[in-house]
């Protein structure tokens, strides 16, 4: 037998055999959750004329951390879906991931579940919760939500993505983060415009997945993803594809890198970053440690990553302190940032237009 086939029944036997990083979900009670969530609609920004000016006046390609501090710190943001992997520990990266963006000037309230206070989707949790929730919020805050996923939760990032390109007709129902629980409708009001729509069809303004596509993809749980995995549906504007070489786990052991690479079926904006080989599959998003030094943050703020399909990004000089992960951070904070910007300047335009 080869030796590379070997291994990778070897590998899959083992992530069968390995605990699960899952959540039990339960949810509030109907009433407390009544109690503590807005109306559909009700919590969407009124900023006064004068800060729509400053949110207007924002360069969504440089986003200072000066920005970030006095003018969108005053602002909503678009909530966060961070999903992590499936091996039991990885979880406690993607929470550092959302520690990271706490200290990097993001609103805690806009990463954390409402329902329990976790930071992270697991990679097994139903697509179509996901998506579910991806309109609620949108429904109740006017910013449409992003998604950061990490090996098997890149790949069910994607597949959410797939759920919202389904074929016409198909019922994606809206799902409450409260109550944890499926609303009995499909359609939401559109908070931009007024207009019922239906949940099939909405588009994510960004999604990023990092080391997703390994022997996992021969699990029940993503045998639908085999075959289209790299396409991107045009159910997001902007995505980032993060690979890096000699990763087992993200199907790199294959030896072609270029089949490693993402690629559009149509109009999304699809980059495609290769990460050093030194980054450790499992830790890539272990990030909350870059914020203890001002001169990294400062380095991160000031990342501005070349709009190429195909990047492949060096720390161009010597930081002082734990720099670990630190490119996979400062791009995926760039589109974070971004798009915070944009979908606010999007919101106002909007209220300025019905008014």
């Amino acid at each position: 037998m080869n030796r590379r086939v070997r291994t990778f029944l070897i590998l899959l036997a083992a992530l069968g055999l390995s605990g699960c990083a899952i959540y039990e979900r339960h949810g509030l009670p109907p009433k407390q959750a009544q109690a503590l969530q807005s109306k559909p609609g009700s919590a969407i920004f009124k900023p006064s004329p004068e800060f729509e000016k400053r949110i207007l006046a924002l360069n969504p390609e440089h986003v200072s951390d000066e920005d970030v501090r006095k003018t969108l710190a005053e602002a909503p943001a678009p909530h966060v879906i961070n999903i992590h992997g499936g091996i039991a520990p990885v979880q406690r990266c993607m929470i550092s991931f959302s520690a990271f963006l706490v200290g990097m000037g993001y609103p805690e309230s806009s990463i954390v579940n409402p329902s329990d206070g976790t930071y992270t989707f697991s990679c097994y949790e139903d697509a179509d919760i996901i998506t579910g929730q991806i309109a609620w919020y949108y429904e109740r805050d006017g910013l449409r939500p992003v998604i950061v996923g990490h090996s098997q939760g890149g790949m069910q990032a994607i597949k959410v993505l797939y759920r919202l390109a389904g074929k016409p007709g198909t019922k994606l129902y809206v799902w409450n983060p409260y109550t944890w629980q499926k609303e009995d409708r499909y359609e939401i009001t559109d908070p931009l415009t007024g207009q019922l729509r239906p949940v099939l069809g909405l588009k994510i303004p960004y999604v990023s997945a990092v080391g997703s596509g390994g022997p996992t993809r021969l699990l029940p749980s993503q045998w639908s993803m085999n075959g289209k995995l790299r396409a991107i549906p045009d159910t997001v504007e902007d995505f980032t594809g993060f690979c890096k070489g000699q990763d087992l786990l993200g199907g790199e052991f294959l030896g072609y890198g270029p089949a490693n690479e993402y690629y559009a079926k149509g109009t999304a904006h699809v980059r495609n970053v290769w990460l050093p080989s030194s980054y450790r599959h499992g830790h890539v998003p272990d990030t909350a440690h870059l914020v203890q030094s001002q001169e990294i943050r400062d380095w991160i703020n000031s990342y501005q990553p070349p709009d190429k399909t195909v990047n492949r990004p060096k720390l161009d000089r010597q930081l002082y302190g734990n720099s670990d992960n630190i490119l996979w951070a400062a791009d995926v904070w760039f589109s974070v940032k971004k798009h915070w910007v944009l979908e606010l300047q999007r919101l106002v335009q909007a209220k300025r237009s019905s008014s």
